[in-house]
């Protein structure tokens, strides 16, 4: 574990403080050289996060943690295989849609890898992954399909809020449902924007705003009805078992993209063929989606 203590702290202090935790996160052996744990940017950091923010950090985290096996028994046949690499509620193949681009070679960093297959299979390609999570029990799978596909790289246990990671180092930042759902995007987009290199790419799919301005949570699912205000979109309490999500205004993300310097190349947003079905949605919300739009993807560029 030499690497861990050269290249993630720059004092004595912070590695008698840190090592023990990042040991039984089982980093590979061989470092990418991404890693920062700067003390001093950390404490500022950390007095300027509201106790909300930190709030539902700590709230997610928990519902992760709680429900991740679960979530990979009933959803492994659409997130593996050929599926590994294939975007949002419908699983559309990235060979169809080539949001990534040419990915070998590329350091690439996926936020809110999960079980990280996304990464895993970039891996295989040729790419230089890195996959981050809140979840220590969704990195546990991860590291067990790594060691079944004999696939290394390192996986972080993070929040995508708070990337411990060096500025401009990465060729591509995406997330296929993870972070840019369930943290907040006031303070993920300036984050991947300063991991990025100039030219760089950040690529994410999360839902539609439409999915929650019409979403009837008595009858938990999607009416043809508008329920709730559009405008002032941004923090999502669906319940007491599911995980806080975000959501903004499109005229608000595409001002916070431009103030952090990214510019949009595409906008997606996904629809089913018809008959269509997802493991994520009932057939009458799937059905849905083929009128409304329910999930998003967006293609950025740093300047």
């Amino acid at each position: 574990m030499r690497w861990v203590r050269k290249e993630l702290w720059s004092s004595s202090t912070a590695r008698r403080g840190e090592a023990r935790h990042h040991r039984r996160e089982r980093y590979p052996k061989r470092p990418s050289r991404v890693f920062r744990m700067d003390r001093q940017r950390k404490r500022k950091r950390s007095r300027s996060r509201t106790a909300g923010s930190a709030g539902h950090i700590r709230y997610n985290r928990a519902v992760w943690d709680r429900i991740s096996g679960w979530y990979d028994c009933r959803h492994a046949c659409v997130l593996g295989g050929t599926s590994a690499t294939a975007w949002g509620l419908f699983r559309v193949p990235e060979s169809k849609l080539g949001l990534l681009g040419n990915t070998r070679g590329k350091a690439i960093l996926e936020l809110g890898c999960g079980a990280a297959r996304w990464s895993i299979a970039l891996a295989r390609g040729g790419a230089r992954s890195t996959g981050i999570d809140l979840s220590s029990v969704q990195l546990a799978r991860a590291r067990e399909l790594q060691r079944e596909s004999k696939v290394r790289f390192p996986l972080v246990r993070a929040s995508a809020e708070q990337l411990p990671l060096r500025d401009g180092v990465f060729d591509l930042v995406f997330c296929d449902w993870g972070a840019m759902t369930f943290a907040d995007p006031m303070r993920t987009v300036p984050e991947c924007a300063r991991v990025l290199r100039p030219g760089g790419k950040f690529v994410f799919a999360t839902a539609s705003p439409f999915r929650y301005v019409t979403f009837d949570r008595a009858k938990d699912r999607q009416s043809r009805r508008l329920l709730r205000p559009y405008f002032g979109s941004y923090r999502i309490d669906l319940g007491s078992d599911a995980a806080v999500e975000f959501q903004l205004p499109y005229g608000t993300w595409i001002d916070l993209f431009r103030k952090n310097g990214l510019t949009v190349e595409r906008l997606m947003e996904t629809r089913p063929t018809p008959g269509r079905q997802s493991r994520y949605l009932s057939r009458p919300d799937a059905k849905w989606g083929r009128s409304w739009p329910l999930e998003t993807i967006w293609k950025l560029r740093k300047e």
